[in-house]
C-alpha cells in the first residue's frame, strides 16, 4: 500500500501549504519542454531533439540553480527523487515489458496475433477493437504503463498490415490505456485520488463512470470514422498459429484477473519461452538473445523515467510546484471555480510531472481543502483529480507511456498527439461535468 502522508520533510510529495514556493524553479522545465518542442517546430522534425538529450540539458540547469544549497546536495535531491519507489517500479515495468514483447515477437506471437485479428474481426473495426481490448486490459489491470507495454507491438503489427497510420494505432492503445487507469479499482491514480479525498472507491467510480463512459463511446464512434476505410494489404500472407496467440491470451486473462502487471509480464514471456523453444523459434542461446535485446530496447525509456524524476524532484525542492498549486488555489472564487481549480491544480502538477499519481499525490490535499472550504462532494472531487490527471497524461509527448507507445513503432511521440482522441474527450467530459454540475449527486450521510 502506498503511503501518501508526508512523514519526510525533504519528500517530494511533502508541499507545506503556507509557503509561496519559486517561480525560478520551473525555469529546468520551461528549458526542457522549450528545447524539446522548439526544436521539433523550427526544423519541422521533432525526432532531431532526442528527450533524453533534452532532459539532461534541462537536469544540468535545474542542478546549477539555487545557490543556497551545496550542489552535493541538489545532487541527493535529484538522486532521491529518480530512485522514488514510483519511479523504479515503472522502470521495472518497462524492462520486463520489453523482454516480453521481443520474446514473443521472435517466437512469432505478435504476428500470429495480428493476424488471428486480421482474419475474424471485419477492416472497419480493427481501430476500434483495439481500443476497447486496451480499455479491458487496463481496467483490470490498473496501469496504463503496463497496457501501453503489453500492447502496444500488436498495434503496430496491424498499422503494418493495414493502411492505418502508426500514429492513429499508438495514440488509440495510449487512449484505451488511460480509461482503465482513470476508473479501475487497482490503479495508483484511482487509490491516490480516493485516499487524498477521503471518500470510498465504489462511490468515486460510480460517480466517475457516468463522465466518462460517454467519451469513450464518442471515441469508439470518432475511431470507426476515422479508419472505417482502412484496407488489409492482400499481396501478403496472414496465417496464424493459435498456440502462438496463447501468451497474448493469458496476459488478458490475468490481467483481467486484476493480477499484478509483474507478475503478468513474467508470465507471458515465461510461456512465450516455452513455446518458441518447443516449436523451435529458437535455442537457449537465441532466447536469451531475445531477452537481452528486449530489455536493451526499453532501457532509453526507463532512463528518461528516472531523469524526469529526478528533474520534478529538484522542481519540487526548489519551490516550484508550490508556486504552480498556489497560484491556481489563489484565483479560486466559486463553486464552480472551486471544481476548475481543482482541474487546474492536477493538470499544473501532470504537465509539471509527466506523472499522474505523482501529480494526483501533490494537487491531492489542497484540492481537498478547497472542497471542503466550497462544499464539493468529495465522490465530484476525486473523480475530477483522476480524469484531468489522465487527460494530460495521455497528451504529453513526454509522458511515459506516450514516449513507451512511440518507442514501439520508432515515431516521434509529438506525432501521437493530433490522433489522441480519448484524452481530449476525457478532458472534455470533465469541463462538460464541472460547467454543468453534472452528475446530480446526493448527499452521502
Amino acid at each position: 500500500m502506498i503511503d501518501y502522508k508526508c512523514n519526510d520533510k525533504e519528500s517530494r510529495f511533502c508541499m507545506a501549504e503556507n509557503k509561496k514556493g519559486n517561480a525560478w524553479a520551473l525555469v529546468p522545465l520551461i528549458i526542457f519542454v522549450g528545447i524539446f518542442l522548439g526544436v521539433g517546430v523550427i526544423t519541422g522534425d521533432f525526432s532531431i531533439m532526442p528527450l533524453n538529450v533534452a532532459i539532461i540539458i534541462a537536469s544540468i540547469a535545474g542542478l546549477l540553480m539555487n545557490r543556497k544549497e551545496t550542489f552535493y546536495k541538489k545532487v541527493d535531491v535529484f538522486t532521491k527523487g529518480a530512485g522514488h519507489s514510483n519511479i523504479i517500479l515503472m522502470m521495472l515495468i518497462f524492462l520486463l515489458a520489453g523482454a516480453f514483447s521481443q520474446t514473443t515477437e521472435d517466437m512469432g506471437g505478435v504476428k500470429s496475433t495480428v493476424n488471428l485479428g486480421l482474419s475474424f474481426i471485419p477492416e472497419n473495426l480493427i481501430i476500434v477493437g483495439l481500443f476497447i481490448i486496451c480499455m479491458f486490459v487496463s481496467l483490470s489491470m490498473g496501469t496504463s504503463v503496463g497496457t501501453v507495454a503489453a500492447i502496444a507491438p500488436v498495434g503496430f503489427g496491424l498499422s503494418q498490415a493495414t493502411d492505418v497510420s502508426a500514429a492513429i494505432t499508438m495514440a488509440t492503445v495510449v487512449g484505451g490505456a488511460m480509461f482503465g487507469d482513470n476508473l479501475s479499482m487497482i490503479s495508483d491514480t484511482t487509490i491516490a485520488a480516493v485516499r487524498t479525498q477521503k471518500t470510498k472507491m465504489s462511490d468515486k467510480f460510480k460517480v466517475n463512470i457516468k463522465i466518462v463512459l460517454p467519451g469513450a463511446i464518442f471515441t469508439v464512434i470518432a475511431l470507426w470514422f476515422l479508419t472505417h476505410g482502412a484496407q488489409i494489404d492482400t499481396t501478403k500472407s496472414y496465417d496464424y498459429n493459435f498456440i502462438k496467440v496463447i501468451p497474448y491470451l493469458l496476459v488478458l486473462i490475468l490481467a483481467l484477473a486484476g493480477i499484478n502487471v509483474i507478475i503478468v509480464l513474467i508470465g507471458g514471456t515465461v510461456l512465450s519461452a516455452i513455446i518458441g523453444i518447443v516449436d523451435g523459434s529458437f535455442n537457449w542461446s537465441g532466447l536469451l538473445s531475445s531477452i537481452s535485446k528486449g530489455i536493451v530496447g526499453m532501457e532509453d525509456i526507463a532512463i528518461i523515467a528516472l531523469l524526469i524524476g529526478g528533474l520534478v524532484a529538484l522542481i519540487q525542492h526548489n519551490g516550484g510546484i508550490t508556486w504552480l498549486l498556489n497560484f491556481v488555489r489563489n484565483r479560486v472564487k466559486s463553486k464552480r471555480g472551486a471544481e476548475l481549480g481543482i482541474a487546474g491544480l492536477v493538470s499544473a502538477a501532470d504537465i509539471s510531472t509527466a506523472n499522474n499519481t505523482i501529480s494526483i499525490l501533490m494537487a491531492g490535499p489542497l484540492a481537498k481543502d478547497i472542497a471542503d472550504e466550497y462544499d464539493i462532494d468529495p465522490r465530484k472531487s476525486a473523480s475530477i483529480l483522476d480524469m484531468f490527471a489522465s487527460c494530460f497524461q495521455g497528451l504529453l509527448p513526454y509522458s511515459p507511456q506516450v514516449i513507451a507507445a512511440a518507442g514501439v513503432a520508432s515515431i516521434s511521440p509529438v506525432s501521437l498527439m493530433p490522433y489522441s482522441i480519448y484524452p481530449i474527450i476525457l478532458g472534455i467530459c470533465g469541463l462538460i461535468a464541472i460547467f454543468f454540475r453534472l452528475p446530480k449527486l446526493n448527499k452521502k450521510n
